[in-house]
């Protein structure tokens, strides 16, 4: 049996491993948390933005349907989306970089990444079972998680990593779909949520080719003008299922290979080789192009920014709170101290809190 392959069988389990796998993501504290931890915009702000949890959700129902039309198992593609954001820190993106700057300028040489925090929250901080550590959950979805965003051969991994999970190979078929699924999933949802706060106007967004398309196809084959409520919805829609359409399209003539293969195909292909699953070349490239356009006026938003500036100050402030007096740290977390380096400890108690959790922790200690 392979390390982590699952530490037991239930003969009675009326459910396939990966629906296992899914039912055992969903009941893990770690998934709920996602429920108050930021995707980008800071749900303190709105009822209405999306969080990790609701940004989880939409990665797995996009997962699902290109992985139904392409022949390849939905489960798994679902199990490996719910998943795949796990080990996020409060605070998106800017809490995981900040993370990672306070471990290294505590000397640590690893520092924080997302994918392999997620890997640990499900393989090693999530507590279920008295004999072991983790979810039990099965080797693909474990790999999925890991390398959905292929290539991963980092230097901080355990070097039995490469031999196990053979780094320097595409992951599954399904994890890539997870891959290109996220992207979706933020790309239409930070559009959306950007248009409802005002962050955005439909004019500024027309910039990009893919944007400027659906807006005319919107206003002229569903005679929805831009100025009305239902407009916003629509082009939302349309995004998604645009983008899940091209890959569906694009990759269909691969199905052959994919049907060749009787289990998830993890590392059959090497990373330097073309992803079978993926958007067309024109598509790929105007999503760049959209990308960048939300980049320099979502992202860099002065709202935004000043967001991120307070969340960066809280994350570093909290690490030097508990990295200099590690007795403040939960009981479960203190008894770690005892095998593992403190840096990490401290590291792994932030990165578990949501955005709440974490700034009502700042007000009490600062």
């Amino acid at each position: 049996m392979r390390p982590f392959d699952r530490f037991f069988e239930t003969s009675n389990d009326f459910r396939s491993p990966y629906d296992r796998d899914r039912d055992r993501i969903i009941h893990s504290h770690s998934f709920r948390n996602l429920e108050y931890k930021t995707q980008v915009f800071l749900n303190s702000d709105g009822d209405y933005f999306r969080t990790r949890l609701t940004h989880s959700l939409e990665a797995s129902q996009i997962s699902r349907t290109i992985a139904k039309n392409l022949g390849l198992n939905e489960s798994l593609a679902e199990s490996i989306a719910l998943a795949h954001d796990i080990g996020h820190t409060p605070f998106g993106h800017i809490g995981g970089d900040t993370l990672d700057e306070c471990l290294k300028d505590a000397g640590s040489i690893n520092g924080f990444e997302h994918n392999y925090q997620s890997f640990r929250v499900l393989t090693k901080l999530e507590k279920r079972y008295k004999g072991f550590d983790g979810l039990n959950l099965t080797f693909a979805t474990l790999e999925g998680v890991l390398k959905h965003s292929a290539p991963y051969k980092k230097s901080f991994l355990p070097a039995s990593f490469d031999e196990i999970f053979k780094l320097d190979f595409h992951p599954s078929f399904e994890a890539i779909i997870v891959d290109n699924s996220d992207a979706i999933a933020y790309t239409s949802a930070d559009i959306d949520d950007a248009l409802r706060y005002k962050l955005i106007s439909i004019e500024e967004l027309e910039e990009s080719v893919i944007i400027r398309r659906i807006v005319r196809r919107i206003e002229e084959d569903e005679n929805t003008h831009r100025s009305e409520p239902l407009f916003r919805h629509r082009l939302t829609t349309h995004i998604i299922t645009e983008l899940i359409s091209n890959i569906i399209e694009f990759s269909a003539k691969n199905r052959s290979v994919f049907d060749s293969f009787d289990t998830p195909a993890c590392g059959s292909f090497e990373a330097e080789e073309t992803q079978l699953i993926r958007f067309g070349e024109e598509s790929w490239s105007e999503m760049k192009e959209l990308k960048a356009l939300l980049y320099k006026k979502v992202y860099r938003h002065e709202s935004i920014m000043r967001k991120m500036y307070l969340a960066k100050q809280c994350i570093k402030a909290l690490f030097k709170a508990f990295e200099s007096e590690p007795n403040m740290l939960p009981p479960e977390y203190r008894t770690r101290l005892e095998n593992t380096n403190k840096n990490r400890v401290v590291a792994d108690f932030i990165s578990s809190l949501s955005d709440r959790s974490a700034m009502e922790l700042y007000r009490e200690l600062y």
